[in-house]
């Protein structure tokens, strides 16, 4: 919870964890905040880096270039392309760290993998299997006995209930429900506000109530 660390990706997702390592901060962790890497920054999520004090410092093969140990964390929606960096710097000295909000809770025997990003809000039970930069974002729930896949996400206020799997790179969007002891396949999609009554196949998408 200390040293230099930067955050990969300064659009959205990747402002709202810069958010969360400053309420860390506050509540004690003393994280060096260095900015924000991205190949290819927007014009206007630059405007919105300015507007929160903060900066760009290169590029994801600068980091690869790096002589010197530093903290880091993927916050990119896009499973490919949190694949894709992890891959490109797998022999640099980027330390992949764990990020939890203050204000997420974290029950008994949950077990997050390196890079992982947990909102405010979010809800992880008990006995949870978390891979490695995993996204779970603001308000989304995780039920007991669950396991989520490498590089897998859910959106603000998704609900996996118990014993559910959800797949590598699998997105399980906002307000969506994954029903109890089903499982989303390697690369599915689940869409906003669907409810998920049957195992959704590796790559599908699937949207409505119930998800077809």
């Amino acid at each position: 919870m200390s040293g230099p660390l930067v955050i990969i990706g300064c659009g959205g997702f990747g402002r709202e964890t810069f958010a969360l390592v400053e309420a860390l901060n506050r509540r004690g962790a003393s994280w060096e905040f260095l900015g924000f890497v991205d190949d290819r920054p927007a014009a206007a999520d630059l405007a919105r880096v300015a507007d929160l004090g903060a900066t760009l410092v290169g590029k994801t093969a600068d980091l690869a270039r790096r002589t010197e140990p530093v903290a880091a964390v993927i916050a990119i929606g896009s499973a490919t392309a949190r694949m894709a960096i992890d891959e490109q710097l797998r022999n640099s000295p980027v330390e992949w760290v764990v990020l939890v909000h203050p204000d997420a809770t974290m029950g008994a025997g949950v077990r997050l993998g390196p890079g992982v990003v947990v909102a405010a809000g979010a809800r992880l039970s008990t006995n949870i299997a978390v891979g490695r930069h995993v996204h779970i974002d603001q308000n989304a729930t995780v039920g007991h006995d669950c396991s989520l896949g490498d590089y897998s996400r859910l959106n603000p206020q998704a609900c996996v209930s118990g014993s559910v799997i959800v797949g590598t790179g699998a997105l399980v969007g906002a307000n969506a429900t994954v029903l109890q002891g089903l499982s989303v396949g390697d690369g599915a999609t689940v869409g906003a506000g669907a409810v998920v009554t049957r195992a959704v196949p590796a790559l599908a998408t699937v949207k409505g109530v119930p998800a077809r």
